[in-house]
This record gives structure tokens, C-alpha cells and sequence, in this order.
């Protein structure tokens, strides 16, 4: 009897009450999802990273996160049902919007530690971005004894929604531009950070959303009617505000910087292996490279060393908020309007440009670090408008000409966002920045050329 009563227990729905939108109500099965180990252990992974080192206050997980998505994928497809759009699917796809509802709760579940901040480190250093370890993940025991139900390949369904390579017509939701998890991130980043950045006219949007086909014969997929035209200018604005100031912030940076460096010091120098770096949270991993060093043999942790001196100034500065300052920023105005690709591309030429620059500053090459982050799906935008008298057109980077020019002011946004940041643990006067920005907007094979050249770039 008691058996039976904790089964019919869990089997439940269950409401979470949630600081942003309040009373959530799981189904069963998304219950079930939450109680499991994968999942729980979102409760330890920082949804801002690093971030809480300059906003006190950013300390909220990813598992909030994930049922915040959860809660707004269900909403939005209620609207849709409610208002009939729902009809146009296929018998095959109506059967798999239970999948849809657990994508979007799972959406997150391969996330590392310290969040977006571990994916900036080089391609070769990670096993995959996030989306792709989720895998990894729903094919643990648990989980995917709960999504059993749903069908032998329901990992493979759900993995290609997370990754935004599904053919459902509801792939949208979870990934795209109007995905539900930049709606909820925005807003709950802001909240918890204090700042007024957030704002996004969320009924407004949720009440637009629509299914429609770019062609007669084309897929069904999510759209926008013209009525969520302004809510989707309020989650434009919202995302380059918080951008602007809290996730590109320069102490941010400093700190985002940091890590991505320890990181990348602990697997260079043996003390982390790549397959280490899938499944720790937050302080495990830091616990992980302190423990580490703690059984390092004496003439490794010497002075003699220099790799191993360095990756404990790093977890010290993180650990103990000593971070490195700026000593050169460039913003958006003082940048061309089309700077070169290869300090998004070529990470090997950037740290050869540091140690250039720190030798002819006169500080340790270790101490200097050259920033510039990049996102260039930050603002893009690519979805269906239905216009009035069921006209459809698809809304891209090339805009939708005389009715909104959100593309083009898209495009603006980033440059204006983007500050190109020079930090330093050692302080260094008053550093020209012009040679800096010529290297800027010189393609890849000229800074190569110069660099090798050995003449002299900033002194």
C-alpha cells in the first residue's frame, strides 16, 4: 500500500512557484523528468556563469530556467490550440506535442558548468556545444525511462528539436528566433541581476503567434501576425540592452575571460582532460582543478613551472574576485563598421597578438588578454509574418520593406554592443590603441604577415 501510494504520488501533476511567472504546473511526466538526477543537477549549474561576480544577485540555476521555458512552450501552445491553428497539423505531429512540451523542459539538460562561459573556449577543447552533449544526457537511465512512452527514437526527436533540426511545425518554440527561452532568459536574468533591461511585451507575442507556410506547398511552421510586430521590438531592444550592460559587461568579461582561460590552461597542462568537462557543475569543476592541483608532486607546484603558477593566479582570481582591469577598450563608435572576421575565427592568431603586445608593453604574456566576444546570431532574425489578408512573408536579415526595418537596426545593435577590451593583471599606462585598431581591419593574412615580421606594432 505504501508502494502503490508513492507511485500514484509521482505519477502527479505539480505546481512550482516560480518568481517570474508564477504558479507553473507541471504535467506528470514533466514531473517525473524534474525528480531525476540529470535534471536536478541544472539546481547547480549557474544560468549567468560568472556573472554573479559583478551581479550579486545573479545566482538563479538553469533548472529554473528550463521550467520557465517549460511554462511558456505551454502556454503558447494552448494559445495555438484555443485559437484553432493547431488544426493544420498532420495526425503524426498533433500526436508528438507531449515531445514538444519535454524538449522544451529539457532543452538545457547538457548544459556545462558555468553555462555559455565554457562554449567560448576553442572548438578542439569541447565535446560539443551544448545542444549536442543534451544527448549524452537523455540517454541516461533515468530520463529516458521516462520518455519511454513516447517511442524508441523519442531521444533522437527530442535531440533534433533542442538542436533546432526538426521538421515538426512546432520547432519554433524551442528553437529559432521566436524561441520561448530567449523570452524567458531576458526576463529572468533581469529580475535577479536588478536591472530594468527586461522588459518584454510577452502576452502581446504569445497572442501573435500563429502557423502558417511560406509557400502553398511549403512546410507548416511557427509565424508571427503583424500585431506582434511591437512585442517583438521589445524582445529586440530587451536582448541588445542586456547584452550591452550585463552579459558583455567589461567586469563580466574580465571574469568570463578568466575562466575561459583556466580552463584552457587545465587542459593544455594535463590537470583537466576534455571528457571532464561534460557533467560537473559549477563547483565541482572548480572543486575538480583545485583538488588536482592539491595532488600535484612538489616540483610541479615550484616556481619552476611556470603553466601550473599561472592556472592557480587564475582559480585565485576567480575564487577571490581578483580580476584583471582594462587598460584599453574600443567601443562601437571608435570600431569600423566592418571589422575583420579573423578575431571571431582565428583564436591561435589572437593569442599570438597578445604575446606581442605584452612583450612590447613590458608585462608577463600571461598577464594580458585581448577581448572581443561574438555572437552573431545575437539579434538575427528569421520567421514567417503573416500580414493582413493572409499574406505570409518571410521576415530575414534583409527585412520586409515598407513595413519594419528591425534587420537592418538588428545588425546596428550588435556593432554598437560589441567593445573590444584589452585586460591586464599587470597595470599598463596610457597604451596607444590606433595600432590596435589597424590590426583590426586588416585581414588575417596581413596581421600574419606583420606578426612575423617581428617589426615593431605597439610600441
Amino acid at each position: 500500500m505504501v508502494l502503490a501510494h508513492l507511485i500514484s504520488l509521482m505519477m502527479r501533476p505539480r505546481t512550482i512557484r516560480d518568481p517570474v511567472w508564477g504558479n507553473i504546473r507541471l504535467g506528470a511526466e514533466a514531473a517525473k523528468v524534474v525528480d531525476t538526477p540529470e535534471f536536478q543537477r541544472l539546481r547547480r549549474v549557474k544560468q549567468l556563469g560568472v556573472t554573479h561576480l559583478v551581479y550579486p544577485g545573479g545566482v538563479h540555476s538553469r533548472f529554473l530556467h528550463a521550467v520557465g521555458v517549460y511554462h511558456l512552450v505551454s502556454t503558447a501552445i494552448t494559445h495555438l490550440e484555443r485559437e484553432g491553428h493547431l488544426d493544420a497539423l498532420s495526425d503524426e505531429d498533433r500526436a508528438d506535442i507531449p515531445v514538444v512540451h519535454l524538449a522544451a523542459l529539457l532543452h538545457d539538460v547538457g548544459h556545462y558548468a558555468f553555462s555559455h562561459a565554457m562554449e567560448e573556449l576553442r572548438p578542439e577543447s569541447m565535446l560539443g556545444h551544448h545542444e549536442e552533449i543534451a544527448t549524452q544526457f537523455l540517454e541516461a537511465g533515468p530520463i529516458k525511462g521516462v520518455l519511454a512512452n513516447h517511442g524508441p527514437d523519442v531521444v533522437q526527436r527530442i535531440g533534433k528539436l533542442i538542436c533546432g533540426e526538426s521538421t515538426h511545425p512546432l520547432q519554433g518554440l524551442i528553437a529559432g528566433s521566436l524561441d520561448l527561452d530567449k523570452i524567458d532568459y531576458l526576463r529572468r536574468d533581469a529580475l535577479f541581476c536588478g536591472v530594468p533591461y527586461g522588459a518584454i511585451d510577452v502576452d502581446r507575442l504569445l497572442q501573435a503567434l500563429t502557423l502558417a507556410r511560406e509557400e502553398d506547398d511549403g512546410p507548416l511552421e511557427l509565424a508571427v501576425t503583424e500585431k506582434g510586430i511591437s512585442a517583438l521590438e521589445t524582445l529586440l531592444f530587451s536582448k541588445y540592452q542586456m547584452f550591452r550592460n550585463v552579459y558583455w559587461h567589461h567586469a563580466v568579461r574580465a571574469a568570463t575571460v578568466v575562466f575561459v582561460r583556466l580552463i584552457e590552461t587545465s587542459l593544455a597542462n594535463g590537470l583537466l582532460r576534455r571528457e571532464e568537462l561534460a557533467g560537473p557543475t559549477d563547483e565541482e569543476l572548480l572543486g575538480l582543478i583545485a583538488n588536482k592541483i592539491d595532488r600535484m608532486p612538489d616540483d610541479r607546484s615550484s616556481d619552476r613551472d611556470p603553466s601550473f603558477t599561472h592556472t592557480m593566479r587564475l582559480l585565485n582570481a576567480l575564487n577571490h574576485r581578483q580580476l584583471p582591469k582594462r587598460v584599453l577598450e574600443l567601443t562601437g563608435d571608435q570600431l569600423p563598421d566592418r571589422v575583420s572576421s579573423w578575431p571571431s575565427t582565428r583564436a591561435d592568431l589572437m593569442v599570438m597578438l597578445e604575446k606581442r603586445m605584452a612583450e612590447e608593453w613590458g608585462v608577463p604574456s600571461e598577464s594580458l588578454m585581448l577581448d572581443y566576444p561574438s555572437d552573431p546570431d545575437m539579434l538575427d532574425l528569421n520567421l514567417l509574418l503573416v500580414r493582413r489578408g493572409a499574406v505570409v512573408r518571410r521576415l530575414t536579415t534583409l527585412g520586409e520593406r515598407g513595413l519594419i526595418d528591425i534587420p537592418r537596426l538588428g545588425r546596428s545593435l550588435y556593432h554598437s554592443a560589441r567593445v573590444l577590451r584589452v585586460f591586464s593583471f599587470d597595470p599598463i599606462p596610457h597604451p596607444d590603441p590606433k595600432p590596435l585598431l589597424e590590426l583590426i581591419e586588416a585581414s588575417e593574412h596581413d596581421v600574419e604577415s606583420r606578426l612575423a615580421t617581428g617589426e615593431t606594432l605597439f610600441g
